[in-house]
């Protein structure tokens, strides 16, 4: 497998990918018009002709017969063009010494906080390839990539996790409170968010805190939640050091984690190394390994290991980087804890 930019060729592939999401994935919609434009900007962005507030730096993971199986992106940064909303979980106290009553009442509060950092979006995998390293691949190799072009990203990077949705797609966030104010389906809301039409969100959404407690329990509890689906993928960043700071997704309150762009692991730990061919041997452990490489980026995961300066990897392994020996590579242990 390997992680590669995308190109006008993996429209009909990406189609089909979007068609398989279901709801909750609100970057990559099932619009035609919508991810030619979108493959389009991601082809500058990689070629160098896009600003950080527009770059969309969108991967495939294709597998070694040319079918592309999965899809990652990450936005160079959020809201320098149009407002990003979130809601900030806060608290609001009411208190009467005279009365005996103190009162904390989880708030929310809508933000634009989180304007100009990096996001991690559109990550998707098809189920007949969810096997083996190729998880951690699609969703990492976007770390190797933000290392080795440092300055094209914001000093934070965030993700918004999918929230909690029933096998429907009904949301007990919006059924609670969006539906209220907007009078459509959560389907309808996420995907307008998906095609860019954000502009109803400030024209619609109330400005002022929002109390918890007028909202269902079942909404409530779903506050800062992860879909089932979404748990393993939340596991593996909290794994790289983000973690959730109180912001939530204004439809459905999935949780918007973060971490500093210089602490994530996969970044911190990667180092540029000479690459060798041979055998890694039995004792190697699988690397996330990165061409050097902007237009042409090539990432893959396999097992390596380092011996005075240099990765050594299998002949099939540098064929998928494109690179011979000599290359120069980024690369990181797949896992926390695999150091060198």
């Amino acid at each position: 497998m390997i992680v590669r930019p995308v190109t006008s060729a993996d429209l009909p592939a990406l189609f089909d990918l979007a068609r398989s999401t279901g709801t909750g994935l609100t970057t990559l919609p099932a619009n035609e018009q919508r991810l030619a434009h979108r493959v389009s900007w991601a082809e500058k962005a990689f070629r160098g002709e896009a600003e950080r507030a527009d770059a969309d730096y969108l991967f495939v993971l294709e597998n070694d017969d040319g079918k592309v199986v999965g899809i990652s992106a990450v936005a160079g940064a959020v809201g320098l063009r149009e407002p990003w909303y979130n809601y900030r979980v806060g608290l609001t106290v009411s208190a009467s010494q005279e009365l005996g009553i103190h009162r904390e009442i989880p708030t929310l509060f809508l933000a634009n906080d989180l304007t100009g950092q990096s996001e991690l979006c559109s990550l998707f995998l098809h189920a007949d390839a969810r096997t083996g390293l190729n998880g951690r691949l699609l969703s990492k190799a976007r770390f190797m990539f933000i290392a080795e072009f440092r300055e094209l990203f914001g000093d934070k990077v965030i993700a918004e996790m999918r929230g909690m949705s029933d096998a429907a797609g009904r949301s007990p966030f919006w059924e609670s409170l969006g539906r209220h104010f907007f009078k459509m389906e959560f389907s309808q809301a996420d995907y307008l968010t998906g095609v860019g039409n954000k502009a109803f969100i400030a024209e619609l959404m109330p400005k002022f805190p929002l109390y918890t407690c007028f909202l269902s329990e079942e909404a409530r509890n779903v506050i800062g939640r992860v879909h089932p689906d979404t748990e393993p993928a939340l596991a593996m960043l909290k794994g790289e050091g983000f973690s959730y700071q109180g912001y939530v997704d204004i439809f459905d309150a999935g949780p918007a984690i973060e971490a500093p762009t210089e602490k994530i692991r996969a970044i911190a730990d990667s180092q540029t190394l000479v690459l060798a061919i041979g055998t890694p041997g039995d004792d190697a452990e699988p690397y996330l390994i990165h061409n050097r490489k902007r237009e042409e980026c090539r990432i893959t995961a396999a097992p390596a290991r380092v011996a005075a300066g240099s990765l050594v990897v299998d002949a099939q392994t540098a064929k998928r980087l494109r690179l011979a020996a000599g290359a120069s590579v980024r690369a990181v242990p797949l896992s926390a804890g695999k150091r060198s």
